[in-house]
This record gives structure tokens, C-alpha cells and sequence, in this order.
């Protein structure tokens, strides 16, 4: 069944070169997002690789800002977990952490909140790696 959603999913990702700058080859989910049934197979297809990559091994999912919003909240129901959310330094109330890291295209920093885990709890970041990429 993996196969049919797989190419439903990869016929709602759009690529556009060189963008936000030259080198980078942009993926576009746009169009994913539109489309209940490609949307609802993604996300069955990345619960399906982490209860198969790490059994009930997971807390958490992580949404990053801001492709790990989208994503991040319906995987984790999926899933039966809970969602934490990783911001852009700056956004999150409360004590927080941050890191600064640096991208193909420039530098960030993100924060989380100081309580929102615990020490060796296993959490899995949806990221959007989909959306940017070196070529």
C-alpha cells in the first residue's frame, strides 16, 4: 500500500530551483497541503516509518517552526502522542532554551521551552527538510 501513497504524496511536491537563493532547490508542499487525501497519505506514511523505525519507543513529536506545525500536530495524533513546539527565538513565553545553527542559505536560532521535556525522553522533530535542499 506504501507505493500508491508514495506517488500520491510525490505528485502534490512542487521543486523550484534556486530558490530563496542559488543552489538551494526549493520543495514546495503547497499543493500537499490542498489535497485532503495527499496530506492524510503523508502522514500515514511518516507514522508508518516511525512505528517501524522506533516502535512505541517515542514521547513526542516536535514541531519545528513553521512545515513542523503543519505536520508536526497530525502525525503526533496519529500517532497518540503529544506535540511540542520549536520556534524562532523570540516567540515562546516563559523560560526557554535556544540554539543558534547555521543553513544553506543564511543563519537561525530556535528555542523551546525549558519544561516542555524531560531528560531521556526520545522525541522525533518534524523539520521541513522537503521544503529546501542543496542541489
Amino acid at each position: 500500500m506504501a507505493e500508491p501513497e508514495l506517488q500520491l504524496v510525490a505528485r502534490r511536491i512542487r521543486s523550484f530551483p534556486d530558490f530563496p537563493a542559488p543552489g538551494v532547490l526549493f520543495r514546495d508542499i503547497s499543493p500537499l497541503l490542498k489535497d485532503p487525501a495527499s496530506f492524510r497519505a503523508s502522514i500515514c506514511l511518516l507514522a508508518r516509518h516511525l512505528r517501524t523505525a522506533h516502535g512505541g519507543r517515542i514521547d513526542y513529536i516536535a514541531g519545528l517552526d513553521s512545515r513542523g506545525f503543519l505536520f508536526g500536530p497530525s502525525l503526533a495524533q496519529e500517532l497518540g502522542l503529544g506535540c511540542v513546539l520549536i520556534r524562532k527565538r523570540g516567540k515562546l513565553p516563559g523560560p526557554t532554551v535556544w540554539a543558534s545553527y547555521s543553513l544553506e542559505y543564511g543563519k537561525a536560532e530556535l528555542e523551546i521551552q525549558r519544561d516542555a521535556l524531560e531528560p531521556g525522553q526520545k522525541v522525533v522533530v518534524v523539520d521541513d527538510l522537503l521544503a529546501t535542499g542543496v542541489r
